[in-house]
């Protein structure tokens, strides 16, 4: 538990530091020094090879920084989500932890939502609202 949370740690700090513009500019500066320097270079393979291996490192490291900065932003949203869900009046319970379904069973959730969002639009055409709760 103790390494997770320090990947974590590291892997949030890392992420917010490099969405950054001035990451972005700095990023933007070493393309343009290693074109610039591609003359000099004599635009052999391995100044191409220096960018190439240079960018895949940091691509492949920051796949795995952003994947889990996305899976703990997901999972924050998830729980806000059920918290809304929990303390609604009215609300399906059922709806709680739907991200955990299997594939079926949110197929069938998913199409039975569809079905009131169109016979809600049927009845805005209609001129009638669509608030309120669409069970009887």
């Amino acid at each position: 538990m103790h390494n997770s949370a320090w990947y974590s740690r590291f892997a949030k700090s890392a992420s917010h530091f490099c969405g950054r513009p001035r990451v972005f500019v700095l990023a933007v500066a070493v393309i343009l020094v290693w074109i610039v320097t591609g003359p000099l270079f004599g635009f052999s393979d391995t100044w191409q090879l220096v960018i190439n291996t240079g960018t895949t490192i940091i691509t492949f490291l920051m796949v795995f920084l952003i994947q889990n900065t996305q899976n703990r932003d997901t999972e924050a949203i998830q729980v806000k989500l059920d918290e809304l869900i929990r303390a609604t009046r009215g609300a399906h319970n059922a709806l709680l932890d739907l991200e955990e379904l299997e594939g079926e069973t949110l197929d069938a959730f998913k199409a039975r939502y569809q079905a009131l969002a169109s016979a809600a639009r049927r009845e805005l055409d209609l001129g009638n609202q669509d608030t309120g709760t669409p069970e009887p």
